[in-house]
């Protein structure tokens, strides 16, 4: 079920706006991939440094991201594709299309899936557990939470959740599933608030309904192939832009662009990780735990 307008016009806030554009150093001729289209929050700004022979193409492997952009991006210069990170290069190749001047992948969950409380990403929702980023896709939440054995959930908890609590909330759900099944998004996040103290703002869940997603989504194996095919497509100068969200996203966008560079592929342009500002966080609280990367191809 597609959003109504009203939610597509209070979409997600494209984070670090200033500092990706500055990374980018858009050529105004040059073509360019957002491979995490969302809403299109980057892309609209992308826009804006583009002339009229300027290109950009859109990537997203969620279907109504693909109808957000569109309803919120009318731009003759603007290609839009349902796509994974994987397919860059044969998404091009279609195109007609064989090297482009900068690639910004912005990892991690919109507000625009948040909102809409029946595709099962938000801790409150009734709805039945799914977190699929793609429809298409076999694998739910409902399985991970139901089917997984004790040990598996403790694993992806720790490593796609940096959760301290890992085991217990394993033991609490195996147990739980023994008598009902785990159904809605609530009755896992009412579970998990029974095990770990609230501290601040951040929803004791958070850790826990990330490390599901990622599973679901094979987020940070579609991460992997992503950046090869990235680098494989970017012309000389082309420069690659990445924001993560999670310390393992960020853990294999470091590791990746130093193996570039020892490679002779890429120049980093960030020997550190760039952070939001302050006042961009308070704005913003959802890109507290941003850190931005980039490399430039040689």
């Amino acid at each position: 079920m597609l959003l109504q307008n009203t939610v597509y016009k209070s979409p997600h806030i494209p984070v670090m706006v200033k500092e990706v554009i500055q990374l980018l150093n858009i050529n105004k001729d040059g073509i360019y991939v957002d491979a995490t289209l969302g809403c299109g929050g980057h892309s609209k700004e992308i826009l804006k440094k583009l002339g009229r022979d300027g290109l950009l193409i859109g990537f997203d492997r969620d279907a109504e991201a693909i109808e957000c952009a569109r309803y919120i991006i009318d731009d003759e210069r603007v290609i839009l594709r349902k796509a994974n990170f994987s397919q860059i290069v044969d998404v091009l190749k279609e195109l007609g299309l064989e090297k482009i001047d900068g690639i910004l992948f912005d990892l991690g969950i919109s507000m625009l899936q948040i909102k809409d409380l029946s595709r099962g990403f938000s801790f409150n929702s009734p709805k039945t557990l799914d977190m699929r980023m793609d429809q298409s896709l076999t694998l739910k939440a409902w399985d991970v939470v139901n089917k997984y054995p004790e040990y598996k959930l403790i694993q992806i908890f720790k490593d796609y959740g940096d959760e301290p609590f890992s085991k217990r909330i394993a033991k609490e759900i195996v147990k739980q599933r023994q008598k009902k099944t785990i159904d809605s998004c609530k009755e896992l996040s009412d579970l998990v608030k029974k095990i770990i103290p609230k501290k601040g703002n951040i929803h004791p869940a958070t850790r826990v309904f990330q490390a599901i997603r990622m599973e679901v989504n094979r987020e940070l194996e579609e991460l992997k192939e992503g950046l090869k095919k990235a680098i494989q497509v970017l012309k000389k100068g082309g420069r690659i832009v990445v924001i993560s969200y999670h310390s393992g996203e960020d853990r294999i966008v470091k590791t990746f662009l130093r193996e570039e560079e020892k490679g002779g592929n890429i120049t980093i342009l960030t020997k550190k990780p760039i952070f939001p500002s302050l006042e961009e966080i308070t704005k913003n609280p959802s890109s507290r735990s941003a850190r931005l990367r980039g490399g430039e191809k040689l």
